[in-house]
């Protein structure tokens, strides 16, 4: 059985209960938030939080590859992906 998911929507209420913030204020900081760290990666800074970790986006190099199915050899084009670095406080508290 899967982990339950937890949404922005539940994060913001937690949020808004602990701040004494309303729900909708709590939301929208919460996605202001989201719109600033994806503006910040499209510059191609890096985006630090302390406590959780580094989200930067890094550029994927071309590669081949096998169709699992066919066998079949295959050109996988360069892309970019964000990846995403865990803060070393929340890394000893986790595991």
């Amino acid at each position: 059985m899967a982990e339950p998911t937890v949404t922005l929507k539940q994060v913001a209420a937690e949020l808004a209960e602990k701040q004494g913030l309303s729900k909708k204020d709590a939301t929208a900081l919460l996605e202001g938030m989201v719109d600033s760290f994806t503006k910040h990666l499209k510059k191609g800074n890096r985006v630090r939080i302390p406590g959780l970790g580094i989200l930067q986006v890094k550029q994927m190099k071309a590669r081949t590859g096998r169709n699992p199915a066919t066998g079949e050899t295959i050109k996988i084009p360069a892309k970019k992906k964000v990846a995403f670095r865990i803060a070393k406080d929340l890394k000893d508290k986790l595991l």
